[in-house]
């Protein structure tokens, strides 16, 4: 139809995700709270596995191009129920296109020449039907589409009213009540639609003078209930996904795999550079005790530090695991917002550290120049962001509120050499070596760390390691969000990552004593 082509656009509510992810928490935590059991039933040093546990290790093979499509159909439709249940606010609205954009101004030229037509028919003495017709029938379809089974009452009124071999007759004498036909149009119409439609549907009551305008409105108003068919039916879908989301995302994920054998190549990836990483921390004492044997770590410490090292991915170097892209745009937030936390808390205890017992105690000074500072660096995560720029401009605006302060309470301001020195300092954490920086970064993977490993992380997230307290509240939220997409992750994927640890582990050589959980990963975290 050349004047519907306004397309659904799928939202997920911005900055709504963050309480999208807690909520979606409390039923991730409690389906996932017992995914490390579950997982710990699984043998690390058995061949033997289900389907699902165990990735296909045939031959790669030539895909065809059939098969491809297939498979991305398949990985479209497991994004999606995975986006609809763990994101409430995931909805479909009609996309807006931009003003003044190319795409709005042809399609705007289209629709008005449309209009037009249909405009100048029916002025035309005696009027012309052709394109009302057309629109008629279109209508009587959209209509038909909204009925649920068993409105058999409702469907045989719709095709009697909008009988279109009738209407035709009609229209071929000069007979036919357009102006009637809309107001029954708009009269149903208002039976189907939402409650918060009920607007809409009066002010298409008041446009029945203008017919082109009534018909150019009625697509309108059916273009928004069927964005509303659409949303009512994801909100059913939800409530099926949420109790069986963990089956039905699993189930997919292998469908796609057993049409594309190469689609955990990147997740392999990423757990042999965890197993590697904790094999080359175990302590020298312990792998001496164990004599010549090469010795192996636990598989859930591996699978924890990977989770962990997704906090700092960089995936312009490495693409993401495959059981992770479903997650991805959240997973960047997630990393974009913590970096920038970690500079606001480099900068205070440089601030503390460099100007000392002045400002000592004082929270609403605390607070100022935590948001001061936080404003100034709310650009971070834009790819052209020049830090060193903004801590420059953070520098100066740093100085001249602690000068303020002091002068308040009778405190000498800060000598020129001394807000040179702190200038210096804050510049200096743009330097990954830079020990304030490196002290920082630590302590948020301690944190993190801990609540991984932890069953019951809710109990942790407001346990901050010492040196983060002014951060408090915003790390105890990414780390609720967080968590909860690494619990519901391992309970989707973890038969998955049983199979490929089992593999990496135990597939050359035979297993070694594992060392103990906690030492091996407080020679991790420890770090």
């Amino acid at each position: 139809m050349p004047f519907n082509d306004e397309r659904p656009a799928s939202t997920s509510g911005g900055e709504k995700q963050s309480s999208d992810m807690e909520s979606s928490s409390e039923r991730s935590d409690s389906v996932t709270s017992t995914s490390d059991a579950d997982c710990s039933r699984v043998s690390f040093t058995s061949d033997g596995s289900s389907k699902h546990c165990t990735p296909s290790s045939s031959p790669p093979k030539t895909l065809t191009l059939d098969e491809v499509m297939e498979s991305a159909r398949d990985l479209s439709s497991l994004c999606m129920a995975h986006e609809i249940t763990v994101n409430r606010n995931f909805h479909l609205e009609l996309e807006s296109l931009p003003q003044g954009s190319l795409e709005k101004l042809v399609r705007d030229n289209l629709h008005k020449a449309f209009w037009d037509i249909l405009a100048s028919e029916l002025n035309d003495n005696p009027p012309e039907y052709g394109q009302a017709i057309r629109l008629l029938e279109e209508i009587r379809e959209i209509l038909l589409s909204f009925l649920k089974p068993g409105a058999n009452r409702m469907r045989t009124q719709i095709i009697e009213v909008l009988d279109m071999d009738l209407i035709r007759q009609q229209a071929d004498n000069n007979a036919v009540d357009i102006q009637g036909l809309a107001s029954y149009i708009i009269a149903t119409m208002g039976k189907m639609c939402s409650p918060f439609r009920d607007e809409d549907i009066n002010k298409l009551r008041g446009n029945s003078d203008n017919m082109v305008t009534n018909f150019r409105e009625i697509f309108r108003v059916l273009d928004l209930m069927k964005v509303d068919e659409v949303n009512f039916e994801f909100d059913n879908l939800r409530l099926l996904l949420q109790r069986h989301g963990v089956e039905c995302e699993r189930e997919m994920f292998q469908s796609v795999l057993d049409k594309t054998p190469t689609a955990l190549n990147h997740t392999t990836s990423w757990l042999k550079s965890a197993l590697e990483e904790l094999t080359n921390n175990i302590p020298e004492e312990q792998t001496h005790s164990r004599g010549n044997g090469q010795l192996v770590p636990g598989p859930f410490q591996a699978l924890n530090i990977a989770f962990l090292r997704i906090l700092t991915w960089e995936s312009d170097k490495s693409p993401l695991p495959e059981t992770l892209m479903t997650d991805e745009t959240r997973l960047q937030k997630i990393q974009q917002q913590l970096k920038q936390i970690q500079a606001v808390n480099e900068v205070l205890l440089i601030i503390y550290s460099t100007v000392g017992g002045p400002i000592q105690g004082l929270p609403a000074l605390s607070d100022r120049l935590k948001r001061m500072i936080s404003v100034l660096l709310d650009g971070m995560p834009n790819p052209d962001f020049n830090q060193e720029e903004a801590l420059e401009g953070v520098s100066a605006q740093i100085c001249s509120e602690l000068n303020k302060s002091l002068t308040e309470r009778s405190y000498p301001p800060l000598t020129p050499a001394l807000q040179s020195t702190l200038t210096g300092q804050i510049l200096s954490i743009t330097q990954k070596d830079n020990p304030i920086r490196t002290l920082v970064e630590d302590r948020v993977q301690q944190y993190f760390m801990a609540l991984i490993c932890d069953p019951q992380p809710q109990n942790k997230l407001e346990q901050v390691p010492v040196g983060l307290t002014v951060i408090k509240p915003e790390l105890s939220l990414l780390g609720a969000r967080f968590i909860s997409l690494v619990n519901y992750n391992k309970s989707v994927y973890g038969p998955f990552y049983a199979g490929i640890l089992r593999k990496l582990m135990f597939s050359s050589s035979p297993p070694q004593a594992i060392p103990p959980q906690d030492t091996a990963q407080d020679s991790v975290t420890s770090k």
